[in-house]
């Protein structure tokens, strides 16, 4: 199944959703993947069509392919403009995954601050090539997702660079219009930011995600590449702390996302 199908498959049938084990990334799923099948059951809750402002992620437990999972969500306000929403991925009984989304509606405002500009994008002829999906090496997810890199190392190369990104689309999927979900992968695609700090492999993930998505969405196809790039602004511990944003080929801001991330080594 594709990306486009899971996304139809969690509207249809919230219940009882098994993960084929091509989303897989080590023991868990693709985490952009579990938080876009979440929102897609929170913006089904909601009694008008506010956009989505932001997203507010937590990784609780890795969720298992080919295991059901169940898709809960509340509705804890509806306000006049906005609307504050959680929403849950259980399995086996436990939550692997927590989202409190706040979606809202534009209102007459006199601030107007246009987005800083976009970073210097090098164009994608003279990015590297794509990263091919290699079973057994690279995340069983990396088939659906496409990633050229520009900025920094791959993971484990011993990089030092507090930098990382490149281009980045999904694979396999049918043109439509991007939307929010779409964007939740196209950002997660990217390895955390730690990775390419280490030398030899080891374990990592994302522990919390915040992810703001300005609106409205840009006029983009699901077959447009578009340029991801993340700063790691501290690590120690075990722990760090990236800053991250997407932009369209056209230098147009998309989302704007801050994570912590885990590492074991």
């Amino acid at each position: 199944m594709n990306f486009n199908q899971l996304l139809d498959a969690v509207r249809e049938n919230p219940e009882t959703l098994s993960i084929p084990p091509s989303w897989a990334q080590g023991r868990a799923v693709f985490g952009g993947l579990m938080a876009a099948m979440v929102y897609e059951r929170m913006r089904l809750k909601l009694a008008d069509d506010r956009p989505v402002r932001s997203l507010a992620i937590s990784f609780v437990s890795p969720a298992a392919a080919d295991v059901p999972i169940r898709f809960e969500v509340e509705v804890l306000r509806e306000g006049k403009a906005v609307s504050t929403l959680l929403g849950r991925a259980i399995q086996n009984g436990q939550v692997v995954t927590l989202v409190q989304g706040n979606f809202g509606a534009g209102r007459p405002s006199v601030i107007n601050v246009a987005a800083a500009p976009a970073v210097a994008m090098t164009p994608l002829e003279q990015a590297a090539p794509e990263l091919p999906y290699i079973k057994g090496v690279t995340p069983e997810f990396m088939r659906h997702v496409a990633l050229r890199w520009t900025v920094g190392g791959l993971p484990f190369s011993g990089n030092p660079s507090r930098h990382m990104g490149g281009w980045v689309r999904l694979r396999d999927v049918a043109e439509e219009q991007v939307n929010e979900a779409h964007l939740l992968a196209l950002v997660d695609a990217w390895p955390p930011s730690l990775m390419p700090f280490l030398k030899q492999p080891a374990a990592g993930s994302t522990l919390t995600w915040t992810i703001e998505f300005i609106q409205p969405t840009a006029k983009l196809s699901t077959l447009d590449w578009c340029y991801y790039r993340v700063e790691t602004e501290h690590a120690r511990d075990g722990y760090g702390h990236a800053a991250a944003a997407l932009w369209s080929a056209e230098g147009e801001l998309l989302a704007l996302s801050r994570q912590t991330v885990t590492v074991f080594a």
